[in-house]
């Protein structure tokens, strides 16, 4: 088959705060990135979102040398924010009127799918703790099974979002005398006023109601990882601990529904570890991820070996392997170049 001939397909990562693209040949050869800003719909809205994926599709295709109006032959959209079938129709219809060159065919899906496509075949456990938090059990037979993924509203808890508020409440509570922290307050207060900019903790309230912006609010959680490992503060190093315990606890929601083949195979259960919470592992695993992941519950199967894996690569690359499959094509992935092994356990 000429280059003429081939068939092109991308796939989308997109998060609540950054977002990249790739294109790939029908062999599996990549041939371009392209990055922007957010493609969650919630927080952008669906024109933003539509403008934004094809601008990157604009981007990559001249990256690739291929014809900007030439439409690739599938395109995956693995999106935060994509869960819901209503949005979904609303993209992928947006696409299709809108921006009609972009792509002949679309499969649009929450972020946590394109990660586990991008990891492995069979199926697995992807925990994202990013700016936000969820987690999704997906089974080799294609069931699906999540907890988490409500927004910083209603959830996301060990995200950088979360590390971020709940320490900030505890000096807050501390200081109102509601409620009595673990550690001292004032090397977190300190680390606080100096983050935001304020000096009293009115200075605050801008922040988190006039000029809320999510992923600044959740920067704070950097500088709370480099009090725990760098300056040995107790209380950061306590709430990375919680943090750890409830992403353990996340794996534990949906073990009643693991398929037994995910937990028998090669080291253990695998799961897919995405997200910048993640770089601060170290912080996270101090005895507390285990203890999240002990439920006591005899519906919850014991998980005795487990596997942390660390994407290498993108996960549109995964989105583009679950786009090729809306038109029934296996792209080729090489499973062996897209992870890491970031932690292994067994019993």
């Amino acid at each position: 088959m000429g280059d003429a001939e081939r068939d092109y397909y991308g796939g989308i990562e997109g998060g609540a705060t950054h977002s990249k693209m790739v294109i790939m040949d029908d062999r599996g050869t990549i041939l371009a990135w392209s990055e922007a800003e957010s493609t969650n719909h919630w927080l952008i809205g669906i024109n933003m979102c539509l403008a934004r994926i094809n601008s990157m599709a604009e981007m990559a295709k001249q990256e690739a040398g291929i014809d900007i109006n030439k439409p690739l032959k599938a395109l995956g959209l693995s999106l935060s924010g994509g869960e819901q079938k209503e949005g979904q129709r609303k993209v992928i219809e947006g696409m299709k009127s809108k921006y009609p060159n972009v792509s002949e065919h679309y499969h649009m899906c929450t972020d946590t799918y394109g990660a586990i496509a991008t990891a492995c075949k069979a199926g697995g456990i992807v925990l994202i703790s990013g700016t936000g938090s969820n987690c999704q059990l997906i089974n080799p037979d294609g069931s699906v099974h999540t907890c988490g993924g409500w927004g910083h509203m209603l959830g996301d808890e060990s995200s950088a979002y979360w590390i971020s508020h709940k320490a900030v409440k505890i000096v807050f509570d501390a200081i109102d005398n509601l409620a009595s922290p673990p550690h001292d307050i004032q090397y977190v207060k300190g680390a606080m006023e100096k983050f935001y900019g304020i000096t009293e903790r009115f200075g605050l309230l801008d922040h988190v109601y006039t000029s809320f912006d999510k992923s600044k609010f959740a920067g704070f959680c950097k500088r709370l990882s480099e009090g725990a490992r760098d300056d040995k503060d107790p209380l950061c190093i306590w709430i990375f601990r919680e943090a750890g315990r409830l992403l353990g606890k996340h794996i534990v929601a949906v073990s009643p529904h693991i398929d037994q083949s995910l937990l028998e195979g090669e080291n253990g259960l695998r799961i897919v570890c995405v997200g910048s919470v993640w770089k601060s592992w170290d912080l996270l695993k101090e005895g507390k991820f285990h203890c999240g992941l002990t439920s006591g519950d005899s519906s919850c199967p014991d998980i005795k070996s487990f596997t942390l894996l660390k994407l290498k690569e993108s996960s549109a690359i995964g989105a583009a392997r679950l786009g090729a499959q809306e038109v029934d094509f296996d792209l080729p992935v090489d499973y062996k170049s897209t992870v890491d092994i970031l932690y292994q356990h067994e019993v």
